[in-house]
Order: structure tokens, then C-alpha cells, then sequence
């Protein structure tokens, strides 16, 4: 199997009970992740050697992240320890028509403070044949976005594939600041995923579709795929495509380009949605897997992906916890959710 790099900030959800509202609860439940520490995860679940860098606190409370990634296999040689907080964020998850929430209190944690001298990036990136950041990371803070663009530098120096997960997060910074920040480090990225809103708000490309109305069209990227391309010279440009009937009932499909066809996948409907927290990062660790499995067979990488997500839907926490013979079985077809005896 590979080795694989992610660089980013695992936090602490805290969430009421099933579908309870912040307001009712009188204790919460203590969810460890964030979007590159998911993607290791999926990726160490997958079977690969996956290293996560990331800044934690040297107290008991960062120790709780530290374990949960260890747990499930995810090697935390290179994670830095200092700082005096860990993010956190709050989440309270939505059923049929009341969408979910989110609240962040993350700023000046571990991570947002870490400096570029906290890190060897040139040992980390010797050896290893992937590297994965997202949009998150940069936009926690400026000297994140500075650590970013250190380590996309040293993974170009040593011939790693660099992927992104856009990843636009509005109460994290603006759409001008995420481009001015966002499009310089594009020259770096090989394999670049998002979904319309990231594509317009981290780039500034505007796709013909109308998500909130329900319509995800693979036509409507088409275009703004090749404009990608051609503008960032990405090797694929692949987006999500969810149609989010309510909270509870979800479409999961997704749209890959490789510079000469598109291929869409099969479309899961995910009905009822237990968490959908980290379905994207399960797309990327599932996509990332594919791609290495399948040795640049993009149809075939993305229906794992796309397979791989939706049963992460399935999935209480932040976490992908199924098992590629799963996701295999799923992607066969084997989807009706019979007991395996």
C-alpha cells in the first residue's frame, strides 16, 4: 500500500443526543475529527501507511485527538505538540426539513498559531507517494495558509500527487480572501475536488446549477471543468453532486473530468441519513484509495468514492468506519442492507 500525507486541524465536536437541539441539551457528546483527519482515517482504514500532521495541545484534552486518530490506525509520527487549545466546534444534527447546525470556536488554537519551523516538511514528504490538504486549512488562519503552501512546496520537490478538497467554509473567511489565498496554491495540485459552491467561492468559477433548487446536472460543470483545467492544469477536476431532498434524505452521485472524458457515477439514495458530517472526506480518502487501486482508472476510482461516502452517511461521528470489502460489495450492487451472516 501508500504512503500518504494529510495536513490539517482535528477539533472536538461536541453534539447533543440523535437529533436534539443545542438548547435542550445538558450534556454533549465529545466527537473527534475534521476534514484531512477523516481522510487519514478512511485511508488507514483502507490499508495504507497514512501520516497526519497537525498541531495538538500538550494537555489531556489534545491527548483525546491523539488517541482517536492512533485508534484507528492513522500514525501521528510527525504531529507537533504546544499550543493552549484545541479547536472545537459544536454540531447539531438536523431531521427532515430542520437542516443541521454548526457553530465554531476554534480561533487561536494549536493548529491556527503553528509555525512553519514546527515542521520538517522535507522528511515528511520523503518517501511518501500522496498528499492531501483542504480549503479548511488555510482558512483557519494566515499562518495556516503560510504552513500550507511550505508543505505543497516540499511535496512538489519530492514528486508526490497533491490533492485538495476545496472545502469553502463562510464563517471561516470570505470568498475574496479564499481566492486571493486559494488560486496561488492551485499551480501546486494534481487532482483538485469540489463541489459548486467551493468551485465559485474558492475560484471563482461559476457552475450552471442550481443545488438548492435540486438540479445537479452533470452538464452544468462540464464547462467550468475544463476551465479549471485549462487554467490550473489539473490532471482531474472531480465535484460531489448532492440533492439534499432534507435533512434526512439525501442524492449522492459525483462527476470526474481527466482532461479528455467526464464520467458520472451511479446516484445512491440515502434515505434515512444518519450523520452526514466528513461524506465529503470520505469522498476524498475514497477517491485518493481508488485512484492508487485502480492505477488512473478515474471511473473505476470514482464509483469507490462515491460508494464509499454514501455508507459514511450511514456512519455516526466524523469518521468513514467501513471496510473496503464493503465498500466493494456496494459498488457490486449489494445495497439491501440484509444481515451479513
Amino acid at each position: 500500500m501508500s504512503r500518504i500525507i494529510t495536513l490539517g486541524e482535528i477539533m472536538l465536536r461536541l453534539s447533543p443526543e440523535g437529533c436534539g437541539r443545542f438548547i435542550q441539551a445538558d450534556s454533549f457528546r465529545i466527537i473527534p475529527g475534521g476534514g484531512e483527519a477523516n481522510v487519514a482515517v478512511s485511508l488507514a482504514n483502507y490499508g495504507h501507511d497514512s501520516f497526519y500532521v497537525t498541531r495538538l495541545p500538550s494537555h489531556e484534552i489534545g491527548q483525546i485527538a491523539l488517541n482517536a486518530l492512533r485508534r484507528y490506525g492513522v500514525r501521528t509520527d510527525f504531529i507537533c505538540r504546544g499550543g493552549d487549545r484545541i479547536g472545537l466546534y459544536y454540531a447539531e444534527t438536523g431531521s427532515s426539513m430542520r437542516p443541521s447546525k454548526v457553530i465554531y470556536d476554534r480561533a487561536h488554537s494549536a493548529m491556527a498559531e503553528a509555525r512553519p519551523e514546527d515542521f520538517d516538511f522535507d522528511s515528511i514528504m520523503e518517501g511518501a507517494d500522496w498528499f492531501h490538504w483542504s480549503g479548511i486549512t488555510p482558512a483557519i488562519s494566515d499562518r495556516a495558509a503560510e504552513l500550507t503552501r511550505f508543505a505543497c512546496e516540499a511535496a512538489r520537490r519530492h514528486g508526490l500527487t497533491i490533492s485538495v478538497d476545496l472545502n469553502f467554509r463562510k464563517k471561516l473567511w470570505s470568498s475574496e480572501k479564499a481566492i486571493s489565498v486559494m488560486r496561488p496554491l492551485m499551480q501546486y495540485v494534481d487532482v483538485c475536488i469540489g463541489n459548486e459552491e467551493d468551485a465559485h467561492l474558492c475560484l471563482g468559477f461559476k457552475p450552471d446549477a442550481d443545488v438548492e433548487g435540486g438540479r445537479t446536472e452533470a452538464e452544468g460543470y462540464e464547462g467550468i471543468f475544463r476551465k479549471m483545467k485549462e487554467e490550473f492544469g489539473f490532471r482531474y477536476v472531480v465535484s460531489t453532486l448532492r440533492e439534499s431532498y432534507s435533512a434526512s434524505r439525501n442524492g449522492w452521485k459525483a462527476l470526474i473530468y481527466d482532461g479528455k472524458e467526464f464520467y458520472l457515477s451511479k446516484c445512491y439514495d440515502i434515505d434515512p441519513v444518519t450523520d452526514r458530517v466528513g461524506g465529503g472526506d470520505s469522498f476524498a480518502g475514497g477517491l485518493i484509495h481508488g485512484m492508487l487501486k485502480y492505477d488512473g482508472d478515474s471511473a473505476a476510482a470514482l464509483e469507490f468514492a462515491v460508494a464509499a461516502s454514501a455508507l459514511k452517511h450511514t456512519v455516526n461521528g466524523d469518521f468513514n468506519l467501513v471496510s473496503e470489502e464493503e465498500v466493494l460489495s456496494l459498488v457490486a450492487g449489494n445495497g439491501n442492507g440484509r444481515v451479513q451472516r
